[in-house]
């Protein structure tokens, strides 16, 4: 997987970098050439799970299993400015796509977008200033698991809670992983 991740993160462009990366993450997980041990797939119970599988020292990246329990999400957030591949490799995942409308203040204004419900062998991507969107698992009852590749390692990103219909207010949220 990673000398396949490391070839097409060498694209010139972000967009050609995280088309191919869209393409070659497919293919692994469809091929079943990306299997997770049982440690690093069981859910926390009380929050999806985020756990490092690979940080690159040479390119800058890093490779994250998410493992969302029934029913697990995020709130609406951003990914700090860096571009993010998104790879399900088990069970099925809701994303939910925002576009800031505005930003006054405190208050900033979102108008909901597309919704996807996608399953095992698909791959998005979100390239600042697009990345504003939900994620949460779509079954009550099954564990589902993602694999996310970022630009860069993420520490912190920016979670926004709603204070009104299309209004939020923003926070800083630190990011870590879990054993």
């Amino acid at each position: 997987m990673v000398s396949v991740l490391d070839q097409a993160v060498q694209q010139p462009t972000v967009e050609a970098l995280t088309s191919e990366l869209k393409d070659r993450l497919s293919e692994l997980i469809r091929e079943g050439s990306i299997r997770l041990p049982a440690d690093l797939s069981s859910p926390c119970g009380n929050h999806y799970a985020r756990r490092l599988l690979h940080r690159s020292e040479d390119y800058g990246y890093v490779v994250v299993a998410m493992i969302w329990g029934p029913g697990q999400g995020t709130p609406l957030h951003d990914h700090d400015g860096t571009w993010c591949v998104e790879g399900v490799l088990a069970g099925d995942i809701e994303v939910t796509q925002y576009d800031l409308v505005d930003e006054n203040g405190s208050e900033w204004r979102f108008e909901r977008k597309d919704t996807h419900r996608t399953g095992v062998g698909t791959a998005g991507s979100l390239i600042p200033p697009f990345e504003y969107h939900t994620i949460a698992n779509a079954s009550d009852e099954k564990v589902s698991i993602t694999l996310h590749v970022y630009g860069h390692e993420m520490n912190t990103c920016t979670i926004f809670e709603p204070v009104a219909d299309d209004c939020f207010t923003k926070r800083t949220k630190a990011l870590g992983y879990d054993a």
